[in-house]
């Protein structure tokens, strides 16, 4: 089984496992990537769903204005330029709105002006069944933030994001915790059941 999840602009040192007070870090375990690449952009587990899965996914942010004709620069970009072309279909506060204008500006950001009036600082957003499926074994960042992280039956935390990392990603729990997205350490994802199985032993 491979784990692969979404790099982040910038990128970042590897971040160590943190185990918790007291506890011995273990011997760091064996990457297991995508082999094409050391991580994929973004990541999507195959997984079937019985209905439309409208759950928003933010791919970006209303910055500030850029030239006189009410268009933005977008903050926090998606890596994917097609969300922002001409055309293109957004929630802004869970309601849809279309991109009318589009430009590239300095620094490889894009400004873009809506079909409605917008205020700074809004989410830009997109329904997770819109996100492009990819590779078996890879996932949307967005698919594992809110999982429940569990160890021989034991909640060890919640995760709150993922943090990019030279070798590996890793899971960042509201506990504190770092678990290395790794087939020596993750046993399981499982996105109906909202949990994370974590092979036993492995924080010990």
């Amino acid at each position: 089984m491979m784990w692969a999840l979404a790099s982040r602009s910038g990128g970042g040192e590897a971040a160590a496992s943190a185990i918790g007070a007291g506890s011995v870090e273990p011997t760091p375990p064996r990457p297991c990537l995508a082999p094409s690449s050391i991580r994929l952009s973004t990541g999507a587990h195959s997984v079937s769903r019985s209905k439309r899965d409208a759950r928003p996914v933010n791919v970006g942010r209303v910055g500030r204005p850029h030239g006189l004709d009410g268009a933005f620069v977008v903050e926090d970009a998606s890596e994917d330029p097609a969300r922002f072309e001409v055309g293109a279909s957004l929630l802004v506060s869970g309601q849809p709105a279309t991109v009318v204008v589009s430009r590239r500006v300095g620094g490889g950001r894009r400004a873009i002006k809506l079909d409605r009036p917008v205020a700074r600082g809004a989410e830009l957003a997109v329904n997770r069944d819109e996100l492009a499926p990819l590779e078996p074994g890879a996932y949307y960042v967005s698919d594992l933030v809110g999982l429940v992280v569990e160890e021989n039956g034991n909640a060890l935390g919640v995760v709150a994001d993922v943090l990019p990392g030279e070798a590996n990603d890793n899971l960042e729990l509201d506990s504190g915790l770092l678990v290395p997205l790794v087939e020596d350490a993750v046993a399981e994802v499982d996105l109906d059941g909202r949990r994370i199985l974590l092979n036993v032993g492995f924080m010990a």
